[in-house]
């Protein structure tokens, strides 16, 4: 599995559509490696679930989303888990360690920004 975290410096982004880059891990029998820095590209509506899928993602782990975004992400075949926060090394490991559940919640703080831009 290939795990993408949207990340500023290296904190989990609060939304990943404005994140600086993307913390890639790779996974096997539950055991996780940090592989790559990718760069997150301009920002344009629809652009970033085809670039991380491209990319061989299979999950995406931010602070949050637009709601547009998490249909755009799926039908890619990328699983989200949004609402988390902290250090994106530990998000990382709680995931894989079955600690890391997601909110479900998209966006609420600025949903009208995230309805414009995902």
């Amino acid at each position: 599995m290939r795990i993408a975290i949207a990340k500023d410096g290296t904190n989990v982004s609060a939304h990943f559509g404005h994140c600086e880059a993307y913390a890639i891990y790779d996974t096997d029998d539950s055991v996780i490696s940090y592989t790559e820095s990718l760069d997150s590209p301009a920002h344009e509506p629809g652009k970033l679930p085809p670039f991380l899928a491209s990319h061989g993602v299979n999950l995406i782990i931010a602070g949050g989303m637009g709601h547009r975004a998490v249909e755009l992400f799926h039908e890619n075949g990328i699983e989200v888990i949004v609402g988390i926060s902290g250090p994106v090394d530990v998000a990382a490991q709680d995931y894989i360690s079955g600690r890391l559940v997601s909110s479900g919640s998209i966006c609420s703080e600025h949903q009208h920004q995230c309805a414009e831009h995902d």
